[in-house]
């Protein structure tokens, strides 16, 4: 059963939490490795976890595993939160996974922005109208290049069933007039995690995506709470103490993103295997290095893999 209107939308003006897509020794996907991150995360109050999104490698899985994840996920999540379900690529892949969302118990879905050299911004959204009707569910659209111009991106938040934006450009000024032109019936969400979530929210936004759910959802909600109470002064100061964190995965021109979680996920005892190729994997020794010693300071690096 998917959640009421105003329970999702609710969720989506929180954290918006991407799973990694675990993987076996094998290199073929195990969904059910996600259950410890589900647990911590929404017992930390994380409100909505997104399944086949970018931190999830949604462009290194076959449509079979996209599938497969969509499938398996909500079930796992078991109602503890909102689950929304990445879906993209081709016009038919999209609408396929978009069509079997209710069915697999997603009480939303995520339209990727389409990486085609070629795209045309009318084309944007009449890809999006296609893949909302096929869904029958709330849609949040995933947009990381506002150079489809401003006439579109507002046209995108008429389609019917648009309930939600992850702003993933650091265009701040577009954003502002984004959010006027949308309304207040359209939710815009930082997508770009917890460092851009204080300047977004001074312009409207509300929440933001997080991959450090995977390992540390308690910073993420801490950061959450303050920018809820006002204080940026304290938000900032939560962001800084992660800031190692996010520096080693935006290493490798953000090629390292998915794999310093996995990674982190590994030396902290939860093992999700690697990061496929293009992600960078594995991690070089001295961001292994650095990374085992931030762990250390938090106190979740695993013992033996301590010596």
């Amino acid at each position: 059963m998917t959640l009421p209107p105003d329970r999702l939308r609710t969720a989506l003006t929180g954290i918006s939490g991407i799973l990694v897509t675990p993987m076996a020794a094998d290199d073929r996907i195990d969904p059910a490795r996600l259950a410890p991150i589900i647990v911590r995360a929404t017992a930390a109050g994380v409100d909505a976890l997104t399944v086949n999104g970018n931190t999830g490698e949604f462009y290194g899985l076959a449509f079979a595993e996209a599938e497969r994840m969509q499938a398996e996920v909500p079930a796992l999540v078991g109602g503890r939160a909102a689950v929304v379900a990445g879906v993209g690529r081709s016009l038919g892949e999209a609408c396929a996974l978009a069509r079997r969302a209710r069915t697999d118990g997603v009480d939303a879905v995520m339209v990727h922005q389409p990486p085609d050299p070629f795209v045309a911004p009318r084309g944007v959204v009449a890809y999006v109208a296609k893949i909302a009707e096929a869904a029958g569910l709330p849609v949040v659209l995933y947009l990381r290049n506002d150079g489809i111009g401003l006439p579109a991106i507002e046209a995108l938040t008429r389609i019917p069933g648009v309930v939600g934006v992850k702003w993933a450009t650091p265009n701040l000024m577009v954003l502002a007039q984004a959010i006027r032109r949308a309304g207040p019936g359209v939710s815009f969400i930082c997508g770009l995690a917890e460092p851009w979530a204080p300047p977004m929210t001074a312009l409207g936004a509300q929440g933001f995506t997080s991959g450090l759910i995977n390992l540390l959802p308690e910073r993420s909600v801490a950061i959450l709470a303050a920018l809820r109470a006002g204080d940026f002064a304290r938000a900032n100061a939560e962001i800084a103490a992660i800031q190692g964190f996010e520096a080693l995965r935006a290493e490798e021109q953000n090629g390292a993103n998915v794999a310093v979680v996995k990674a982190a996920l590994a030396l902290s005892g939860i093992d999700v295997g690697a990061a496929r190729p293009p992600a960078a994997w594995p991690l070089p020794p001295g961001s292994a290095a650095a990374l085992r010693d931030l762990l250390a300071g938090w106190g979740l690096l695993r013992r033996d893999a301590a010596e």
